[in-house]
């Protein structure tokens, strides 16, 4: 018997002792949190929050998360803007950031609806939060760009898809094109508008760091929310290079001497010098001849 207690005493510490390295590993977790208010307006814009277990209960959960977002960015901290309590639904928001809003609130995790508040998160999780704006239909809809973040250049589009949070027939979660919502780029309304599909092509002409949202005057939307950082592009300048090649020719002028006054010119070959030597041949003889006839007269 004492050998079995001692087993069932062995195998329960090791249970406890496999179960510590879970804990160990969730002791903070960076998470980026969205809140609308009542008004519909965006009061956190998926901020940074580094996630500890708040309320000791061996988890990270929404409720740290939201909490936590509270204490480093609401006028008063938590206890003035943040709070929960046990419903049958399990542990739900009675107030956020410091609106009661008869208990009509929603929240989402990477754009699913949870369970409760004390649903477990991880590294890198989107948090959404929001109260409700219609408190008579509850008709405000949740909805969500198909990037959280997105990097660009400015002048150059890119394309955003943007869809809403349904239900089918049998209430089961569906997602559905939002049309006709038009895109908002630091809290300024654009000419672009979404289309059947839900897509919108932007632009943003200036560099640097917007919330892209959307509004509709046909629904009430929970602000969606994308980051975008848009990047200067550099200037660049051209230079064309000419390159001019002179060219020298140069012409060789001959220069010729002619002695002989004489045109025989050899109209076949036209060879001056062999007619000119003919010429003088000719002359030489006429003159031998008028000497031969001389001396025999002189005879």
């Amino acid at each position: 018997m004492k050998r079995i207690m001692v087993s069932l005493a062995v195998l329960t510490a090791m249970a406890g002792a496999s179960a510590l390295p879970a804990t160990a590993q969730t002791e903070t977790a960076e998470v980026y949190v969205t809140i609308s208010s009542a008004e519909g307006k965006l009061v956190m814009a998926q901020e940074s929050v580094t996630v500890t277990d708040t309320d000791s209960d061996g988890k990270l959960t929404i409720s740290d998360a939201l909490y936590l977002a509270h204490e480093s960015a609401y006028n008063g901290g938590a206890s003035a803007g943040y709070g929960v309590a046990e419903t049958e639904y399990g542990l739900s928001l009675t107030k956020l950031w410091g609106e009661e809003n008869s208990g009509s609130f929603g929240y989402y995790v990477n754009n699913v609806s949870p369970m409760s508040l004390s649903d477990e998160i991880k590294e890198g999780d989107y948090i959404n939060a929001y109260a409700y704006t219609d408190l008579t239909a509850w008709s405000d809809t949740y909805c969500f760009f198909s990037e959280n973040t997105i990097t660009s250049a400015e002048n150059t589009s890119f394309e955003l898809t943007l869809s809403a949070v349904a239900f089918d027939a049998n209430w089961n979660p569906i997602t559905v094109p939002v049309e006709g919502a038009v895109i908002t780029v630091g809290d300024k309304a654009t000419e672009y508008i979404t289309d059947s599909e839900g897509k919108a092509v932007i632009t943003v002409a200036d560099a640097g760091e917007y919330i892209i949202s959307a509004k509709s005057d046909t629904q009430i939307l929970v602000p969606p929310v994308c980051k975008a950082k848009i990047n200067a592009v550099a200037e660049t300048t051209t230079t064309t290079a000419t390159t001019t090649t002179q060219k020298t020719t140069t012409t060789a002028i001959a220069k010729s001497t002619t002695t002989v006054k004489a045109s025989a010119v050899s109209p076949s070959t036209g060879d001056g010098r062999v007619s000119t030597a003919l010429l003088a041949c000719g002359t030489a003889c006429f003159v031998s001849v008028l000497a031969l006839s001389a001396k025999k007269k002189d005879e």
